[in-house]
């Protein structure tokens, strides 16, 4: 790829720049009301819908003028060739030299994908085929563990985007367990400190658990650390090695019926221990944080089934057609992505708020967060230039009805602006089938999308929400003009879930495309690893101290004094029972 001038020296957006001077004392009520006065409608110019999903932009401060700016500015900084570019398997992950295909992981059967020669689609429906092959074993009760009784808990250990995909996506479609079926609990254990897993092994029988180690390289510290956890407590329960013993359990069945491995490297899962046949395989060319759709995606099924599994790629499918096919005016993750960079960039917004408004999207912020600034938390150009202007925004939230009651005062009355994206499903609980109880559950799902659609409305006008009633003082003041856009899912089913996460990644493509960086690696977090690994090693030797700085050593001798302090009280407290 030919290396082009900085996206900040181009004409477009240079133009924005100019423009943004003049709407940047330009309040939303005052938009909406000149909108109104021309006879036009900012819902109607500025909502768009697509695979289930309705995205409305009106409150977003920007004017047609604006929009047609970014629309400018998205051409110039070849959005449309980037899209055809990731989508056909091109190398878009630069610094890495490979493509970024999670696309791939969501095609149908029957399409036809040939990167570099191979047809990627074959490999990834073997490998959703052996996944099912493996859920239906689990749902029917067959898959069972050393001592012969089902598997009925299911631990994945991983952590990233080996965690937090599978855990925000098994929460968010815990309605839609199968019925008729082997009942299988799902946990997931991702901190190194061992505490999540801890509290499992408390509670969870080893005859009935297994676990799933997920980890794209096989080599991460925090998964394999909790992994030999759990090994150690398998064995160290049902291993008998007596094989004149009528029921002697080895070591080799208890690693064959309690654990499945996931890893684009299978030459370190039969080294760990992994069997064969329990190993599910994803590939380089697939982003940890993109992973969910593969065999990544295996506590999602074991939760919902493979119709279900199947169903969240048909939605993000549906997306990725859309991303496709759409003009620039009429696409969903080009509009939420131009959104973002005329906040962040023109703007000078620089904080970003999740607001699910349904309790089941209780992990999405927490995803998005990973997803957004793992991805394009860079300063540094696909050139290698650092870059003359602002990135990817503080990203945060939490479910909207709590949030009301932590952080929106600082939304509403603090001293710096943030954008809010609002998410919540239209309809639900159709199925629940007492009418008392259904009636009783819809009026409070009104409620919820009444104190949605307030929220935005009061960020968007502040005091002009409300009906005059006098003067009031300062601190009873809302300012308003504060900058939202509004997700809306029909209702939350797997597949407008899928859609929705879809919409969320590649709006993600869509800045990094404009900011030019590179948005499937994360050097950022290696350097970090190799510091630790080698303070692990001063901690456990006592060491090599000599070459921290003040502040380490300090706080390594602090660790190092309770440590010999736990060893006296210990050996006091043995002299004592002795």
């Amino acid at each position: 790829m030919s290396r082009r001038p900085s996206i900040d020296q181009q004409p477009a957006w240079q133009a924005l720049e100019a423009h943004a001077r003049e709407m940047r004392d330009v309040h939303l009520k005052t938009l909406f009301e000149d909108a109104t006065a021309a006879g036009r409608e900012r819902y109607a110019l500025y909502s768009r819908s697509a695979a289930g999903l309705t995205l409305d932009l009106s409150k977003q401060r920007f004017s047609e003028e604006t929009f047609e700016g970014l629309m400018a500015l998205a051409r110039e900084a070849g959005v449309p060739e980037a899209i055809s570019r990731l989508l056909a398997g091109e190398r878009v992950n630069q610094s890495e030299d490979r493509p970024a295909l999670h696309t791939a992981l969501r095609l149908p059967a029957d399409a036809h994908l040939e990167v570099e020669g191979h047809d990627l689609v074959p490999a990834v429906h073997e490998t959703l085929d052996r996944m099912e092959a493996m859920v239906d074993k689990f749902l029917a009760g067959q898959w069972r563990g050393a001592t012969g009784k089902a598997i009925s808990d299911v631990v994945n250990l991983g952590v990233g985007g080996s965690d937090l995909g599978p855990l925000m996506v098994t929460h968010a479609l815990a309605d839609y367990r199968p019925d008729g079926v082997h009942d299988i609990n799902v946990h997931f254990a991702s901190t190194m400190d061992g505490s999540q897993l801890a509290d499992y092994l408390a509670r969870l029988n080893p005859e009935t658990t297994l676990f799933v180690l997920s980890s794209k390289s096989f080599t991460t510290i925090d998964t394999l650390s909790n992994a030999r956890t759990a090994r150690d407590w398998l064995l160290g329960r049902l291993v008998h090695d007596d094989h004149e013993e009528p029921h002697a359990i080895d070591r080799a069945l208890v690693m064959r019926q309690h654990f499945i491995g996931v890893s684009a490297s299978p030459e370190k899962m039969a080294e760990w221990g992994i069997a064969p046949a329990n190993q599910l395989e994803f590939w380089e060319w697939v982003g940890g944080r993109y992973s969910l759709w593969g065999a990544i995606g295996l506590p999602i099924a074991l939760m919902v089934g493979m119709p279900n599994f199947r169903a969240l790629l048909g939605g993000a499918h549906a997306m990725d057609r859309h991303f496709q096919e759409a003009p620039l005016e009429d696409n969903l993750p080009v509009l939420l992505g131009l959104a973002g960079i005329w906040n962040v960039n023109f703007l000078d917004i620089r904080a970003h708020s999740i607001l699910p408004y349904d309790g089941r999207l209780e992990y999405f912020a927490s995803y998005l967060e990973q997803l957004e600034m793992e991805s394009n938390g860079k300063s540094v150009t696909n050139e290698g230039e650092m870059t003359a202007y602002s990135t990817c925004p503080v990203l945060w939230g939490q479910l909207g009805p709590n949030a009301q009651h932590a952080f929106y005062q600082l939304l509403h009355q603090g001293t710096q602006s943030v954008e809010c994206d609002f998410i919540a499903p239209l309809r639900r609980y159709d199925r629940v089938e007492n009418d008392d109880t259904r009636a009783h559950l819809k009026a409070q799902h009104r409620l919820t999308l009444a104190n949605c659609f307030a929220q935005s409305r009061l960020l968007m006008l502040g005091d002009d929400a409300i009906e005059d009633d006098g003067p009031r003082p300062s601190h009873k003041r809302y300012r308003g003009n504060q900058p939202s856009s509004t997700v809306l899912l029909d209702r939350l089913t797997p597949h407008t879930l899928g859609a929705l996460i879809a919409l969320y990644e590649h709006k993600v493509f869509v800045q990094a495309t404009i900011w030019d960086i590179n948005p499937f690696d994360q050097w950022g977090v290696e350097l970090g690893k190799q510091i630790a690994g080698e303070t692990e090693r001063i901690l456990g030797s006592r060491e090599g101290l000599e070459t921290m700085d003040d502040s380490s050593r300090g706080l390594i001798e602090a660790l190092w004094g309770a440590e010999d302090q736990a060893s006296k009280e210990a050996a006091t407290s043995s002299a004592g029972q002795s």
